[in-house]
């Protein structure tokens, strides 16, 4: 997450602290930003969160979710 913004990081890391869950690490933030890049230009904006919403409560590993994601647009 070192391209990040510092106030992003930190906000991700208090806040997966705070849910008991790994901090991402650099690739995974990618891959979640890409998921969330190939949802947005596919529909809207708000497609994004959802999307990563959806895979992170479905189980899917990132590279499946953004392979999906792919295919659909």
């Amino acid at each position: 997450m070192d391209e990040l913004d510092p106030s992003v990081t930190e906000w991700v890391s208090r806040f997966a602290e705070a849910v008991g869950a790994a901090t991402p690490t650099p690739e995974e933030v990618d891959r979640i930003l890409q998921l969330a890049a190939v949802a947005a230009h596919a529909a809207q904006r708000q497609a994004a969160p959802i999307t990563c919403w959806l895979a992170a409560r479905s189980g899917m590993e990132l590279d499946d979710a953004l392979a999906t994601a792919t295919r659909l647009q």
